[in-house]
């Protein structure tokens, strides 16, 4: 069974995601990282394509990967949001949200969120804005996930805490 973290940018799924495959002994796998191994830096070929170009290219992946062993899998922020790769993920395994509060979630944004595709250039109240505007559709899709975890912790506690609740999977 596969393990997809979700949530939105920045909220750790890749960090995480590499602590608790290492924990549960199966391999991680980052959408992203394989998209640009597919297409080149995906900031360039965001622009040059466009972003529904870029959300085709993420559900391949995905249905590649979910096809593929076991894993741990970092998606996009954006990815349980559309196709039906939420329901492509809930059947493949557990869905997990890394859940972090804005005000949590801004500082680390401000500080390496530059470079993602959909911030890109953005800063101050620009920013928050428009982080605003793409988190208040994606919570409650977020929001169906098989368990969701508080993440604003530091990314091993937040691992350890995903490998307890899985094996606890009433618990959210």
């Amino acid at each position: 069974m596969h393990v997809a973290l979700i949530g939105f940018m920045c909220s750790g799924k890749s960090t995480v995601g590499r602590s608790l495959a290492a924990l549960l002994g199966v391999p991680f796998v980052d959408i992203d990282r394989v998209v640009e191994q597919r297409v080149g830096p995906l900031v360039p070929f965001f622009q040059q394509h466009g972003e529904e170009a870029f959300r085709e290219q993420e559900h391949q992946v995905l249905i590649d990967v979910l096809q593929g062993p076991p894993s741990v899998i970092a998606t996009g922020g954006g990815t349980p949001c559309l196709f039906d790769n939420m329901e492509r993920m809930k059947q493949a395994g557990t869905v997990v949200w890394l859940d972090v509060p804005l005000d949590a979630l801004m500082p680390r944004i401000e500080r390496s969120g530059g470079d993602r595709p959909l911030l890109f250039g953005l800063k101050g109240e620009a920013l928050r804005a428009r982080v605003e505007e793409l988190l208040a559709p994606r919570e409650p899709v977020y929001a169906q996930a098989d368990i969701i975890v508080q993440a604003a912790a530091p990314p091993q506690v937040v691992a350890e805490r995903i490998a307890q609740a899985l094996l606890l999977p009433q618990s959210r």
